[in-house]
Protein backbone atom coordinates (compact mmCIF):
# COMPACT_ATOMS: atom_id res chain seq x y z
CA UNK A 1 0.00 0.00 0.00
CA UNK A 2 3.00 2.24 0.69
CA UNK A 3 3.33 2.87 -2.95
CA UNK A 4 0.19 3.68 -4.08
CA UNK A 5 -1.77 6.50 -5.14
CA UNK A 6 -4.30 7.90 -2.25
CA UNK A 7 -7.65 9.04 -3.54
CA UNK A 8 -10.32 10.92 -1.03
CA UNK A 9 -13.85 9.91 -1.88
CA UNK A 10 -16.31 12.35 -0.35
CA UNK A 11 -20.31 12.43 -0.84
CA UNK A 12 -22.42 15.35 -1.89
CA UNK A 13 -25.77 16.40 -2.01
CA UNK A 14 -26.32 17.95 -5.53
CA UNK A 15 -23.38 16.86 -7.53
CA UNK A 16 -23.39 19.51 -10.32
CA UNK A 17 -22.94 22.46 -7.34
CA UNK A 18 -20.21 20.56 -6.05
CA UNK A 19 -18.11 19.84 -9.27
CA UNK A 20 -19.29 23.62 -9.66
CA UNK A 21 -17.20 24.49 -6.68
CA UNK A 22 -14.02 21.94 -7.41
CA UNK A 23 -13.64 23.05 -10.57
CA UNK A 24 -14.18 26.97 -10.69
CA UNK A 25 -13.62 27.92 -7.22
CA UNK A 26 -10.65 25.24 -6.51
CA UNK A 27 -9.57 25.14 -9.80
CA UNK A 28 -9.01 21.27 -9.79
CA UNK A 29 -9.75 19.43 -13.35
CA UNK A 30 -12.31 16.78 -13.84
CA UNK A 31 -10.54 13.35 -15.00
CA UNK A 32 -12.35 12.02 -18.20
CA UNK A 33 -13.68 8.46 -17.63
CA UNK A 34 -13.47 7.68 -14.32
CA UNK A 35 -17.01 8.62 -13.04
CA UNK A 36 -19.56 6.07 -12.38
CA UNK A 37 -23.11 7.82 -13.45
CA UNK A 38 -22.86 11.29 -12.25
CA UNK A 39 -20.19 10.99 -9.51
CA UNK A 40 -17.42 12.46 -9.99
CA UNK A 41 -13.37 12.76 -10.33
CA UNK A 42 -10.90 15.22 -10.08
CA UNK A 43 -6.63 14.94 -10.11
CA UNK A 44 -4.13 16.35 -8.12
CA UNK A 45 -0.46 16.23 -8.31
CA UNK A 46 1.32 13.17 -8.35
CA UNK A 47 -1.79 11.30 -9.65
CA UNK A 48 -3.79 11.93 -6.52
CA UNK A 49 -7.56 11.93 -6.60
CA UNK A 50 -10.37 13.38 -5.43
CA UNK A 51 -13.83 11.43 -5.92
CA UNK A 52 -17.12 12.85 -5.23
CA UNK A 53 -20.19 10.72 -5.36
CA UNK A 54 -23.99 11.71 -4.68
CA UNK A 55 -25.71 10.78 -1.59
CA UNK A 56 -29.12 11.31 -0.61
CA UNK A 57 -28.39 13.38 2.77
CA UNK A 58 -25.07 15.04 2.97
CA UNK A 59 -22.17 13.10 5.95
CA UNK A 60 -20.90 16.98 7.42
CA UNK A 61 -17.54 15.34 8.80
CA UNK A 62 -16.25 17.10 12.38
CA UNK A 63 -12.47 16.90 11.30
CA UNK A 64 -10.87 18.13 7.99
CA UNK A 65 -11.86 16.27 5.07
CA UNK A 66 -9.13 16.33 2.83
CA UNK A 67 -6.34 18.25 2.20
CA UNK A 68 -3.66 19.95 -0.32
CA UNK A 69 -0.39 20.30 0.23
CA UNK A 70 1.51 23.34 -1.43
CA UNK A 71 4.31 25.35 -1.00
CA UNK A 72 3.29 28.91 -1.35
CA UNK A 73 0.20 28.65 1.44
CA UNK A 74 -0.07 32.61 1.10
CA UNK A 75 -0.21 32.63 -2.58
CA UNK A 76 -2.71 29.90 -3.18
CA UNK A 77 -5.02 31.81 -0.55
CA UNK A 78 -4.87 34.65 -2.37
CA UNK A 79 -5.92 33.09 -5.71
CA UNK A 80 -9.08 31.18 -3.99
CA UNK A 81 -9.95 34.71 -2.32
CA UNK A 82 -9.69 35.99 -5.95
CA UNK A 83 -11.84 33.13 -6.92
CA UNK A 84 -14.24 34.04 -3.85
CA UNK A 85 -13.96 31.44 -1.73
CA UNK A 86 -14.01 32.66 2.07
CA UNK A 87 -11.60 30.77 4.36
CA UNK A 88 -12.57 29.54 7.54
CA UNK A 89 -11.34 31.61 10.89
CA UNK A 90 -10.80 29.55 13.71
CA UNK A 91 -10.15 31.42 17.45
CA UNK A 92 -9.61 28.20 19.51
CA UNK A 93 -7.56 27.90 22.20
CA UNK A 94 -4.60 25.66 19.99
CA UNK A 95 -5.74 27.35 16.44
CA UNK A 96 -5.74 30.64 15.95
CA UNK A 97 -6.37 31.51 12.39
CA UNK A 98 -4.77 35.13 11.27
CA UNK A 99 -7.20 37.84 9.05
CA UNK A 100 -6.63 35.97 5.75
CA UNK A 101 -7.38 32.62 7.41
CA UNK A 102 -4.03 31.35 7.95
CA UNK A 103 -2.83 29.41 11.40
CA UNK A 104 0.61 28.90 11.80
CA UNK A 105 0.93 25.48 13.31
CA UNK A 106 4.54 24.82 14.87
CA UNK A 107 6.74 25.57 11.58
CA UNK A 108 3.86 24.30 9.33
CA UNK A 109 0.60 27.09 7.69
CA UNK A 110 -2.70 25.49 7.40
CA UNK A 111 -6.08 27.47 6.15
CA UNK A 112 -9.25 25.22 5.48
CA UNK A 113 -12.24 26.18 3.02
CA UNK A 114 -15.61 24.13 3.88
CA UNK A 115 -17.53 22.77 0.84
CA UNK A 116 -20.87 22.07 -0.15
CA UNK A 117 -21.73 19.75 2.64
CA UNK A 118 -19.81 21.78 5.51
CA UNK A 119 -16.78 19.60 4.92
CA UNK A 120 -13.93 20.62 6.25
CA UNK A 121 -10.66 20.83 3.31
CA UNK A 122 -7.10 22.19 4.79
CA UNK A 123 -4.27 23.95 2.76
CA UNK A 124 -1.29 23.00 3.69
CA UNK A 125 2.72 24.21 3.86
CA UNK A 126 4.43 22.00 5.96
CA UNK A 127 7.93 23.45 7.24
CA UNK A 128 8.11 26.76 6.98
Amino acid sequence: MRDARIMAILPGVDIERAKALYTEKLGLRPVDGSTVGDDAAFEGSDGTLLYLYEREAGTEAEHTAAGWMVSDIETVVDQLRDRGVELEQYNLLSLKTDERGIAELGGSKSAWVEDMEGNALAINEFGT
